[in-house]
């Protein structure tokens, strides 16, 4: 078998199956946003640690917000 008859592999073969993927956005916005969430409570728990801010709901949904617009943004450049 020669290396030919694998296929692509590397970028191209990653760019090759995301180009005909038919999966859900709401897929990965609902995975962008838990896992924005869990990085901004571990980011704010550790500012809250050596006392640069107060571990509560806002500061950690304010964190969460700018981080999932961040890698949103990041993600459709």
């Amino acid at each position: 078998m020669s290396d030919d008859d694998r296929g692509p592999t590397g970028r191209d073969g990653f760019e090759a199956a995301t180009e005909r993927s038919e999966g859900n956005p709401w897929v990965v916005h609902g995975l962008n946003a838990v896992l924005s969430t869990l990085f901004a409570a571990t980011i704010v728990w550790g500012l809250d640690y050596v006392g640069s801010m107060e571990f509560t709901l806002i500061n950690v949904a304010t964190a969460a917000v700018l981080i999932f617009t961040g890698a949103y943004l990041m993600a459709i450049r």
